[in-house]
């Protein structure tokens, strides 16, 4: 989400100022990039597309995209159609400048379209080849569980990958959908990982919004994140953290990583050092007692970030 154009979001960056962080993260290994066709209304995807043919090789890169969100005006440029489905698919597939998608998901579930014409679509896509694997993102576990017993009731291509709301300041998925996603072997890439920069270490407070553009201009951020006890949470991050003599990041990557299921947080570095405190986050390495002191001070949240 954070390359594209900043005409979509005033945060995002340009092509030109995103080329130097597809550059770092393969030439720090980095291989899985996950994007939308509703980032920046498809400028997200092609320069992806173009960063990628560039400076990694294809068979070496696992390349995500989404449908679901409206890119333009229309009843048939929305939702999980089998129509949009295979229109969507096409579109993204030019704008990546590539011959497939490695992990094609629903940006969220169509409450106006039965799973099974969506599950039928994303099949498709899986047998022409356009399409290796399928991933969901968003939504409550029993939807999730609903796909994929009907997969596996009509010999569809199954859900392998939930991209879910989860990061130590919201853990409503705990509940649900992680336990279900372990027993069913689905792993996780969680988005928003630092709780929209709450857990990255630069605010002094939650109110705080002098930081960054995004910081400034994200009203997303008060909506999921409004509880008295988000900013304890945040505070015992800090401690760990300088304790640790390393950054708050980097410990709240590193106790996500450490969770059950997940694969790889999505992170949307805007600067360079963010990207670098996620890799250094891999090597970082929390004892018990640490997960304990940042697990403390947690308290249940309503359910969101699934609209």
């Amino acid at each position: 989400m954070s390359y594209g154009t900043p005409k979509w979001r005033p945060w995002v960056l340009s092509e030109a100022d995103s080329m130097p962080f597809f550059r770092r993260a393969i030439e720090a290994g980095i291989n899985f990039f996950d994007t939308a066709d509703m980032y920046s209304l498809g400028v997200s995807e092609q320069v992806t597309g173009k960063a990628l043919r560039e400076y990694g090789r294809r068979e070496e890169l696992v390349v995500a995209t989404k449908v679901f969100f409206p890119i333009a005006d229309g009843p048939n440029r929305r939702g999980l159609s089998r129509k949009h489905i295979l229109e969507a698919c096409d579109a993204s597939l030019k704008r990546l400048g590539t011959d497939y998608i490695d992990l094609y998901q629903i940006h969220r579930f169509d409450p106006d379209t039965p799973q099974e014409e969506t599950l039928a679509a994303l099949d498709q896509l899986v047998r022409s080849g356009k399409v290796l694997y399928l991933g969901a993102s968003s939504a409550p576990a029993w939807k999730l569980a609903k796909a994929l017993a009907l997969s596996e009731r009509h010999g569809y291509a199954r859900f392998i990958s939930m991209q879910n709301h989860y990061n130590l300041v919201y853990r409503e998925e705990e509940r649900e959908m992680v336990p279900l996603c372990e027993a069913e072997g689905v792993g996780t890439i969680p988005w928003s990982p630092l709780a929209r920069g709450l857990l990255a270490g630069k605010r002094k407070s939650r109110e705080d919004r002098t930081v960054s553009t995004r910081a400034g201009s994200d009203s997303y951020t008060d909506e999921l994140y409004d509880q008295p006890s988000d900013w304890e949470v945040v505070e015992a991050t800090f401690a760990v953290a300088a304790k640790r003599g390393t950054g708050a990041a980097e410990v709240a990557l590193a106790w996500l990583l450490s969770r059950p299921t997940v694969v790889a947080p999505i992170i949307g570095a805007t600067k360079l050092d963010h990207l670098e405190a996620a890799i250094r986050a891999l090597d970082l390495e929390l004892t018990a007692e640490e997960k304990s002191q940042l697990e403390k001070p947690y308290r249940p949240h309503p359910v969101k970030g699934w609209s």
